[in-house]
């Protein structure tokens, strides 16, 4: 007998996380079989992709949710980069409300998910046209990332690892003089970050309150 499909749903909104199986139980129809394990944050999540015995085929990730901030996993990115180290061939599926052209671009070329869904485009039957797309080995992107990819306005901005941590530490009320603590960089290469960091996103002056307000509005943290 064929083992059944291993799906993994975190989600902390339970509506979405019934929409999800609704979809999973109406696809059942066509023949296959799956097994659901579902969990409501990063902590759950970490620990379902970490210590359980399953091997996931196909895993669903929102992209806020409360945090683990023990194991370092913040988001369902977070989740979603875990589980492409620890089970390489699972498929992955991401939503999210942002619609920010970097956030969308950095999501495509860190994780290269099967699927990635706006929120806003969520629909019971768009959900269904996703499922079969990724059961039958395609990629899914909804309409607002195939717009969102389409424009220009960000493709050059690249903000790598470091650079995503010094925004992440000053969103957290940590001070630029203390981030050596947490990041393994000098702090006049810190500095030099940090001014490269307002170029890209385009904050002259300001205080670090604006420039986090900036990367948010753009998606980056």
């Amino acid at each position: 007998m064929k083992s059944p499909i291993q799906i993994l749903i975190v989600d902390d909104h339970p509506f979405i996380i019934e929409a999800y199986k609704n979809a999973i139980n109406k696809y059942s129809q066509n023949g296959f079989e799956f097994e659901v394990t579902q969990a409501n944050n990063c902590k759950s999540g970490y620990e379902n992709i970490v210590e359980s015995s399953k091997k996931f085929d196909i895993a669903f990730f929102d992209i806020s949710m409360p945090e683990y901030a023990e194991k370092g996993i913040y988001s369902g990115e977070d989740l979603a980069m875990l589980m492409k180290s620890e089970i390489p061939a699972c498929k992955i599926i991401l939503l999210t409300m942002h619609t920010e052209l970097l956030k969308i671009n950095n999501i495509i070329k860190n994780i290269n998910p099967s699927g990635l869904i706006i929120k806003n485009d969520l629909t019971f039957d768009e959900l269904l046209f996703a499922f079969d797309k990724i059961i039958n080995d395609e990629s899914y992107y909804s309409q607002t990332v195939i717009k969102l990819v389409g424009q220009a306005q960000y493709n050059n901005i690249e903000l790598d690892v470091f650079d995503k941590q010094i925004l992440f530490h000053l969103s957290k009320g940590v001070k630029t003089k203390d981030l050596p603590t947490y990041i393994p960089l000098s702090l006049s290469a810190i500095e030099k970050r940090k001014l490269n960091i307002r170029e890209i996103l385009e904050v002259g002056g300001g205080t670090d309150v604006d420039l986090i307000r900036e990367a948010k509005n753009k998606g980056v943290i």
